[in-house]
């Protein structure tokens, strides 16, 4: 058996006003002071004054990561509660207007706004990534396109963004719908190795496409930075625990392909073609969509998908284990997204106005990132 993976998660957060509910556009120098003070070198700006990003160091298992997210998290809501804001761990904020947000007027996030205007400012959200090392000599491109038609069942396990300006959207994850709206943006590129990586990456360098620093941003990618493959596709997490239920099942998935035979896998134009319907279906319905299943590519719900992929890949550690009971409670119980308007529907019920109704679902929203 091969020696475990390494992995690390980054977490986005969205800084919210506790009286109001709304999202802390212009947010004072405190508010950025604090948050640097608590987080340290975990501290990462992201594209709005209004949002933050915790960087894990590298952990060996999940016990190591569920320390690390419960204690900063707890600091940094202790913190900010002083201030009178909290953490946001949703992907997407009900009631945000995004035009009122403050962009990042850093040189980079500068140039990302002038590039991509309006794409770019509606762009407030947050996602959950999960970096899996990637020994030295493996080709990350072949080893992606190994791990690619199971990206939209992590998709299903994440949701949480169905609702966007005021409004439900009937997506489970509009984020990614929103996503969509960027290059580079969505499942990677049909490329069957390294060598051809490096040659789509030159010719849009070549062309004026992409600088010698620019970054694709895809649903999993082969991280520029460190010798990883990068999930990127899924929905930030309220729920600690649905988040390291993902980085547990991903990392498993990573290790597993590893410790297949290693070589170029035939590119399969029909699996891509699934994927890519099946990711659609990931946002428009999360764990309530029938998907077409790995066997005979018969339909298949969100649980039999889950247990298709337990059995091709069957856990071999407690981590893995432990991964693949909570992602089973997840899609037996439900999402944030389906949480999210279920507190919406009772507040309608309960003679709520619009903006009662989304407050409610921000105050559950903060209570399970505090849980």
């Amino acid at each position: 058996m091969a020696a475990a993976c390494t992995f690390g998660i980054e977490e986005e957060y969205l800084l919210v006003d506790l009286a109001s509910g709304q999202v802390q556009a212009r947010p004072s120098r405190a508010v950025a002071r604090c948050c640097r003070e608590v987080m340290g070198e975990h501290h990462a700006e992201e594209m709005f004054c209004s949002q933050i990003e915790l960087v894990s160091p590298i952990f060996d298992n999940l016990h190591q990561a569920r320390s690390f997210f419960t204690q900063y998290r707890q600091r940094l809501n202790c913190a900010l509660a002083e201030q009178g804001l909290g953490l946001y761990c949703a992907a997407s904020h009900p009631g945000a207007q995004w035009r009122r947000q403050q962009p990042r007027r850093t040189p980079h996030y500068r140039q990302l706004f002038d590039d991509y205007q309006a794409v770019a400012r509606r762009s407030l959200l947050s996602g959950l990534h999960v970096h899996v090392g990637v020994p030295a000599g493996y080709d990350r491109m072949q080893l992606i396109n190994r791990l690619l038609y199971w990206l939209p069942l992590f998709l299903v396990l994440s949701t949480s963004s169905p609702m966007w300006c005021g409004q439900v959207t009937g997506y489970r994850s509009y984020r990614r719908v929103v996503c969509g709206e960027w290059p580079h943006m969505g499942l990677p590129e049909a490329l069957p190795d390294w060598t051809a990586y490096l040659r789509y990456r030159a010719l849009l360098q070549r062309t004026g496409a992409l600088d010698a620093q620019g970054d694709f941003w895809w649903a999993l990618r082969p991280s520029r930075r460190f010798p990883t493959v990068e999930l990127r596709i899924c929905d930030a997490c309220p729920r600690l625990e649905d988040g390291l239920a993902i980085a547990g099942l991903f990392r498993h998935l990573v290790e597993h392909e590893l410790q297949s035979r290693p070589g170029v896998r035939r590119m399969n134009r029909e699996l891509r073609w699934v994927t890519q319907e099946n990711y659609w279906r990931a946002c428009r319905y999360g764990r309530q969509g029938t998907f077409i299943g790995v066997r005979d590519e018969q339909p298949v719900s969100a649980a039999g998908w889950l247990a298709q992929l337990e059995a091709l890949v069957p856990a071999v550690t407690v981590d893995a284990e432990r991964s693949f009971r909570h992602a089973a409670r997840i899609v037996s119980e439900g999402t944030s997204a389906e949480r999210q308007l279920a507190v919406f529907e009772q507040a309608r019920a309960q003679g709520c106005d619009l903006r009662g109704m989304l407050r409610a679902v921000v105050l559950q929203v903060l209570r399970e990132a505090r849980d």
